[in-house]
């Protein structure tokens, strides 16, 4: 039996926090578990054929998390983009072991999954009308106010501050 993190106990005791933490639907959260797992499972499949077994079936090290955290992990990480060392905190594990897990289920995900519309248009620029049509029943809500930052008010103090994006530079006291 396997010890679960504070995460999934956490999202499975509150179902309803699941979109906040993740940005996904419980249901949606539990539809793409077993999605990854039949994916894991057929990947395991083709790689079973073509294996020449030195050890038996089963054997080797056990993953220190169950599928349902590797593939909460990579979710975490998508969602909040912590680092892997914070990942690696929070799950219990090492700072390469979360990125091994992340770059697993990652390209798993992505072989089979739908493309974002951004990476449709990127790939299939015909496709730009029809995507247009599309999002235009939508409402768009982006939050991108700048906020002003204090900095030391003499010139040469302020060099290392200045991007050189907005011209708003402090006036020096009087």
């Amino acid at each position: 039996m396997t010890e679960y993190t504070y995460m999934w106990a956490y999202i499975q005791k509150h179902p309803q926090e699941t979109k906040r933490l993740l940005g996904l639907e419980h249901q949606q959260l539990l539809e793409l578990i077993a999605y990854g797992k039949l994916l894991k499972e057929n990947q395991n499949k083709e790689i079973e054929k073509s294996k020449t077994r030195l050890i038996k079936e089963g054997g080797g090290n056990k993953a220190k998390l169950s599928e349902e955290e590797q593939i909460i992990l990579m979710l975490v990480y998508l969602r909040h983009y912590l680092s892997f060392q914070l990942l690696g905190i929070m799950f219990k594990i090492s700072q390469s072991s979360v990125h091994n897990i992340f770059n697993y289920w990652q390209s798993l995900f992505e072989g089979n999954l739908p493309a974002s519309l951004f990476e449709q248009v990127k790939k299939h620029p015909e496709k730009m009308e029809k995507i247009k049509e599309e999002l235009i029943q939508h409402e768009l809500i982006v939050d991108a106010i700048e906020q002003a930052v204090e900095r030391p008010l003499g010139q040469e103090e302020q060099k290392p501050y200045y991007s050189g994006k907005k011209k708003d530079i402090p006036q020096k006291a009087k």
